[in-house]
């Protein structure tokens, strides 16, 4: 049979479409939509045939395609994943994992009318910062507060309010770069503000901004490296010493402190991070942070400080541009009610608990998955449970190695590459990491009862599932 007869042979699309195993997607998706998947199908049938892999078209063939296809066009874009990679805030998935309870808040708000710019007391318009400013103001010691939808936001609104046509002094060493291509520099432009440097990338020392202060100066700038650290011969004016400074000459001190701490995490093994409130007590003015990392809540850029501060940010025309939703209001107000009771964080807040969980509870999960995986699997697999070394991610405790565990799978009939693509794939995602030619799955950032539907991940990956 010629290539022409092939492809005259093809069905046409109301012949696939009659097929029975299409009635139950035509049922519950649009026509329009499993035409066009059936269209789709039949054009890669051609496509096989005319390159000859296809010696003739199989009708079963395209109505498996079309209905793969009805699949991926209906399957949400954002949805949900299981991180087994070991890094807590990951990025790239969403950083902090909500509580219950701020998940909770979420849908009751989203599920009807709220308070979010209502006074129920008085009848009156309110403000959508009453739901968020006194908890915040409570777990920090500043006078007032408020909150945008990200910490970027929260920096360009702080410079724009305070700075804009004037001078802002800052250390070279502190115009960092995040994700995103984000640089201090350039939001520094946006802001209508010049960007003043000093020091360099290395040391920076008091003198350096006491020569920098002119009669333009509006605000000293104090960027926190919490997504990296210089090491080794550096030095920088601390906090203390700038305030000092400030006061002196009647400027403000904003610092943009990125991974937003709000209790001390050392008594866990990580390394030291000035929480917001030490920051506000040394005397800074105003001080930035993200909602959605170090803090366990949803995307957010906090900004705290003086009240009279707060009030000129406040009426300022981008705090409308950056505000909150009231979805992530009433998660941020959740995840920072939890803070009044530091223990009840510590057990409630995904983040913290990932954070600070031992190393000693991780590998008894993992050993538990390895088993579960190897009795699912069998000899398709090799497993085996090692060490390893979990991280914060999300740009925050950059140089913190979390001790933990993770489950080290071989897949000889498929290998470790293919095994990888098939759970990032498959109906469950589950996102791991390979090194040395395995496939790890850290628990430390797994969820309560995802150790099970990752293993049943596994197994379907290989094709060992029952």
């Amino acid at each position: 049979m010629d290539t022409q007869t092939r492809l005259r042979a093809l069905p046409k699309v109301d012949d696939v479409l009659a097929s029975p195993r299409l009635a139950e997607e035509l049922s519950r998706h649009p026509r329009t939509l499993v035409v066009e998947a059936v269209r789709e199908s039949i054009d890669s049938a051609r496509v096989r045939i005319l390159a000859e892999r296809d010696q003739a078209a199989d009708v079963e063939a395209i109505v498996d395609g079309a209905i793969l296809r009805v699949a991926e066009k209906v399957r949400p874009s954002l949805r949900r994943v299981i991180n087994a990679t070991g890094v807590v805030l990951h990025t790239n998935l969403g950083r902090a994992v909500l509580s219950r309870a701020a998940a909770d808040a979420v849908v009751d708000i989203a599920r009807g009318y709220s308070t979010l710019e209502y006074d129920a007391t008085t009848g009156a318009r309110g403000s959508r910062h009453v739901h968020i400013e006194e908890l915040i103001c409570r777990l920090t010691g500043a006078e007032a507060a408020m909150a945008v939808n990200n910490n970027a936001a929260a920096v360009l609104l702080g410079i724009s309010g305070l700075a804009r046509g004037g001078e802002v002094i800052v250390s070279r060493g502190q115009l960092v770069e995040i994700g995103g291509s984000f640089r201090i520099p350039d939001i520094m432009a946006e802001s209508g503000a010049t960007m003043v440097e000093v020091g360099t990338t290395n040391k920076t020392h008091l003198r350096d901004y006491e020569n920098a202060l002119s009669k333009d100066t509006r605000l000293i700038l104090r960027v926190h490296s919490s997504n990296y650290r210089v090491i080794g011969f550096a030095e920088e004016a601390n906090t203390e010493e700038l305030v000092r400074l400030g006061a002196e000459h009647g400027i403000p001190v904003f610092e943009d402190q990125g991974s937003g701490v709000l209790v001390d995490l050392r008594r866990f093994g990580l390394p030291y991070e000035p929480t917001v409130g030490e920051s506000l007590a040394a005397g800074v003015s105003l001080v930035s942070c993200s909602g959605d990392k170090l803090l366990g809540g949803a995307q957010a850029g906090i900004i705290a400080g003086r009240s009279e501060i707060i009030g000129v940010l406040k009426k300022h025309p981008l705090a409308r541009a950056l505000r909150l939703d009231k979805m992530t209001l009433a998660a941020l107000e959740a995840t920072l009610r939890a803070y009044l009771d530091q223990e009840r964080a510590f057990q409630e807040i995904p983040t913290l608990r990932m954070l600070t969980i031992t190393a000693e509870e991780v590998r008894k999960i993992a050993e538990g998955l390895s088993a579960r995986i190897g009795e699912m699997c069998g000899e398709a697999v090799q497993v085996e449970v090692i060490d390893t070394v979990a991280r914060a991610g999300g740009g925050a405790l950059p140089t913190a190695e979390i001790p933990s565990s993770a489950v080290a799978i071989v897949a000889p009939q498929i290998g470790v590459m293919e095994l990888e693509r098939r759970l990032r794939l498959g109906p469950c995602c589950v996102v791991a990491r390979i090194s040395e030619d395995r496939l790890l799955l850290d628990p430390r950032t797994l969820l309560e009862g995802e150790d099970v539907l990752v293993a049943e991940a596994v197994a379907r990956a290989i094709g060992a599932e029952e």
